[in-house]
């Protein structure tokens, strides 16, 4: 009897340690479908990395009616990749969204227009028909408009075509310009028939309206949970372990993405290169991949709230960031 005490004692005690040992489960909300645009995420889950980490990621991706701020707020996800605009006006509303880390270290933001629009400059879009995307994407636009003093609501300023996610509107001559990301639409528009020579393009870089896109955002509440930070912490460092990977192996973490797009909607041309313009906005932080620079953190509220009549955020954040998570993670 006492060697079946023992004998259960120390399957017992196996069990505990088990339990202790299984990967602590996450969620990832994404800003849009399944796209080299995230393959940071991908090549981390694909290559083991979160496993390593002891994490069990679930990536959930995105689309046109998934808001990511909502999911998180909602409680279907731990983090989130938004864009910065978007997570500081939700954050202004009341979400308590904290960034933890930021990937993209440049805006690929850009508003593509034909040429034979008339359009040679900025002093050109009053009177013209501009498309912009909306659901949290609008902010950067409305804050260049306003900040030019162009009121978006038709008149003598602009009119403001609601852009669905394709570039129909200026192939087919709907709007002068589009909103388009140097790694997604541009190419969308080359690969619809018009040549790089039709086009004129301005990044928001060059305007001196830049904001940060793609970041991870979790709520406040997890930054000051111990258990959660610790857990946020790994995962942090485990997906910046995946994007440096898909940016020293482009077409390869390229073919990772495929591999995980159910839609079947994706293409091999296209996320090649897709993956080369996204490394670009990444960078090489001589801080790691994922520090968040706090002057570009300062410019993108400044953008924000330097609109003439509708800032799109009316007051500086506080407590909108932390280094604490990333800290963690090296």
């Amino acid at each position: 009897m006492k060697s079946l005490l023992v004998s259960s004692a120390l399957v017992l005690a196996a069990g505990i340690a088990t339990g202790a040992s299984a990967q602590d489960k996450l969620t990832l909300q994404l800003k849009w479908v399944t796209q080299a645009q995230f393959a940071g995420y991908y090549v981390a889950k694909d290559k083991g990395f979160y496993k390593e980490a002891g994490l069990d990621v679930t990536i959930k991706a995105g689309g046109p009616d998934i808001n990511p701020s909502q999911v998180i707020a909602g409680g279907g996800a731990d983090v989130i990749v938004d864009w910065m605009p978007s997570a500081l006006a939700t954050r202004e509303k009341g979400v308590d969204l904290v960034n933890i880390a930021q990937v993209f270290q440049k805006s690929g933001m850009m508003l593509t227009c034909r040429k034979d629009s008339g359009v040679t400059a900025p002093k050109d879009f009053p009177g013209k028909t501009l498309g912009v995307w909306f659901g949290g994407n609008e902010y950067p636009f409305l804050a260049w408009m306003d900040k030019l003093g162009y009121a978006t609501t038709g008149g003598s300023g602009v009119t403001v075509l609601k852009q669905g996610f394709n570039v129909d509107p200026i192939l087919q001559k709907q709007a002068a310009c589009i909103s388009t990301m140097t790694y997604n639409e541009y190419w969308q528009v080359i690969d619809g028939g018009l040549k790089d020579s039709d086009l004129l393009v301005f990044k928001y870089e060059d305007q001196g309206v830049a904001t940060l896109e793609d970041g991870l955002y979790t709520l406040g509440k997890h930054v000051k949970d111990p258990a959660m930070a610790a857990k946020l912490a790994k995962f942090v460092k485990a997906s910046m372990k995946g994007w440096d990977w898909a940016a020293a192996n482009s077409d390869a973490a390229a073919g990772i993405v495929l591999d995980n797009d159910a839609s079947g909607a994706q293409t091999e041309k296209h996320q090649k290169r897709m993956m080369g313009e996204i490394a670009k906005l990444i960078g090489s932080n001589p801080k790691g991949t994922g520090y968040l620079d706090p002057a570009a953190y300062d410019r993108t509220v400044a953008v924000l709230m330097g609109g003439k009549s509708a800032p799109v955020i009316t007051k500086k954040p506080e407590g909108a960031w932390t280094h604490e998570i990333f800290d963690k993670a090296k």
